[in-house]
């Protein structure tokens, strides 16, 4: 079976209404745990259905925002989902009320229970209307960004297919495509500072209704941030400031001295090297080809895992008009498979895709029989270990992808790596300020993203571009407007990704066989005890991040860039 042929069935929201009022109340006059077990089976197969089918819509809907069948069946679920929550979250209240839960307990996974505290805590039906604005105005800002065609040269590019010219060896051409690209963002700025500033508004109206000073704690619950706070992370961003960002700029000054440049300006930042940036040496097809020799060789599991996704034609990779930007990798749960969206843009970016999303998508491989199925992903910071330490378990495979520029590769990679954490905080650190101060004017957002961006990001010259001169960056972030805090996420798991990093550099063994461990256990286990079961230390601890920056800045002493 492929992809075309898994079948989209629109809701009947009633009847699931009355199925899981249904199912409640045989969860709450069970008179044997037998029957309490056979009631808890049949809201997991619930659950599974409604996550099926809202997430073909999501697939069909981002490949193609244009199509008019998966955009009104994306509209609708908008609507119906939040109505479905409420009757889903008194099943599980029913689940966590019964005599029988201590049995349960037994059977299912820690973090099931705490996903259920968590949603306590996060959801009451008085917030279902905001929570249905807050899906249309997410959706509204998906397609104001798919809709870009922007004139370049004479051709018409998306903003996805623009990227690949601000990468582009020519230093004009890199200007005028940056300023063309950041020009559209200035021509839309006021709408997309509109959408951003009605979902401010409607995420705080949820806090205040659920009792919250503002949106933040209540952001934490709806992450599931089960054993990290507010304070872990604000501790861990002053982490970054000390232990990263000097490493970052003496990466940068290199930089800008390998290049032979006065400056290093904003379109300069993302070419690494006078021979031009690594880039993939093939098409789309051989990649994903070379890709699949590469799974086979690197162990059974994953040679299994990616001819699953080939067959069923799983990845959905080209770049094209009407698409939605971005990539992610889903999970398809009655058809047991994993998908994964991208944009090719003929940048080493491709590569990535077929190991970070490949990543994730490994882990839901690896464990899509877990029950119940909330527990078959793990949160998101624990998520990213998978998709960031797969890009450095491919690195001896990489050569068929780059061939002669394999070496400039590793370095464009590594210092990729670590140039990206502090962008990651400063992506947090900005939320936080923007929901503490719900009331800020998008004038003021600019300039606040600005301020913090001089902190984090130093070294950015926006001389030409007045957009990010004014603290404009932002208005590309998807995660800020679709899933408020998602993104510390990414620089928590990409410490523990350069840690595996780092056991590869010792020759050690063991690294990939926890790495398949942790895939395996999904999301059983809460993220500090993921970390612990993978070998590798808590981004949080003292001294993580000073240890780990320590071994990247000495592989980056002992690396010589000028023979690129």
């Amino acid at each position: 079976m492929k992809f075309t042929d898994y079948k989209y069935e629109h809701m009947d929201i009633e009847a699931l209404q009355e199925q899981l009022k249904a199912i409640c109340s045989k969860l709450q006059n069970a008179a044997s745990y037998a029957e309490f077990k056979n009631a808890f089976i049949e809201l997991n197969d619930v659950n599974k259905y409604i996550n099926t089918n809202q997430t073909l819509v999501d697939i069909r809907h981002t490949v193609d925002t244009r199509d008019e069948y998966y955009t009104q069946e994306n509209d609708f679920l908008n609507e119906m989902l939040p109505v479905l929550k409420e009757d889903i979250v008194n099943c599980n209240k029913a689940v966590m009320a019964s005599t029988f839960v201590s049995e349960l307990r037994k059977e299912v996974p820690e973090t099931y229970f705490l996903q259920r505290e968590m949603e306590e805590k996060s959801f009451d039906p008085i917030i279902i209307p905001e929570m249905q604005e807050e899906n249309k105005l997410a959706s509204k800002y998906q397609a104001i960004i798919a809709s870009a065609q922007i004139e370049f040269d004479g051709e018409t590019y998306t903003l996805a297919a623009l990227e690949v010219k601000t990468n582009d060896k020519d230093r004009d051409t890199r200007k005028r495509a940056m300023q063309a690209y950041w020009g559209w963002y200035d021509e839309h700025a006021q709408e997309i500072g509109e959408v951003y500033d009605q979902l401010v508004q409607v995420r705080t109206r949820m806090a205040k209704k659920l009792g919250y000073e503002n949106y933040i704690e209540l952001g934490y619950y709806r992450m599931m941030r089960f054993d990290y706070n507010k304070e872990d992370v604000e501790n861990y961003r002053k982490q970054v400031l000390e232990d990263v960002v000097p490493l970052d700029n003496e990466l940068y000054a290199r930089q800008q001295k390998r290049l032979g440049y006065d400056t290093l300006h904003a379109w300069d930042e993302k070419f690494e090297f006078t021979s031009g940036n690594p880039t993939p040496k093939y098409d789309r097809a051989e990649l994903v080809k070379r890709a699949l020799k590469m799974y086979q060789e690197l162990d059974p599991k994953t040679g299994e895992f990616f001819e699953f996704m080939t067959e069923r034609e799983l990845l959905d990779l080209d770049s094209k008009p009407g698409k939605a930007a971005g990539g992610y990798c889903t999970f398809i749960p009655n058809y047991q498979s994993p998908f994964i969206f991208a944009n090719f843009n003929q940048t080493s970016h491709d590569a990535e895709v077929l190991t970070h999303e490949a990543g994730h998508a490994f882990q839901v491989y690896s464990s899509k029989d877990i029950f119940p199925i909330d527990c078959v992903w793990p949160t998101y910071e624990s998520c990213e270990i998978h998709s960031m330490s797969m890009e450095f378990f491919t690195y001896p495979w990489m050569k068929s992808f780059f061939e002669e520029d394999v070496d400039k590769y590793y370095f464009n990679h590594l210092s990729g790596a670590v140039k990206f954490l502090p962008y990651g905080v400063l992506v947090d650190h900005f939320q936080h300020e923007v929901y503490e101060n719900p009331e800020m004017s998008i004038e003021e957002r600019l300039a606040t993203w600005r301020k913090l961006e001089k902190q984090y990001l130093p070294q950015k010259n926006y001389e030409g571009i007045e957009i990010l001169e004014k603290g404009g960056w932002w208005m590309r972030q998807l995660h800020i407007f679709m899933d408020p805090f998602y993104y510390i996420d990414y620089t928590l798991a990409q410490v523990c990704a350069l840690q595996f990093w780092a056991r590869i550099q010792k020759k050690d063994e063991k690294a990939f066989e926890d790495y398949k461990h942790i895939c395996k256990i999904g999301g059983t286990l809460p993220f500090r005890k993921i970390v612990k079961e993978a070998g590798l230390k808590v981004p949080f601890e003292s001294g993580c991040l000073k240890d780990t920056v320590q071994l990247v800045r000495e592989w980056f002493e002992n690396a010589d860039d000028s023979q690129f």
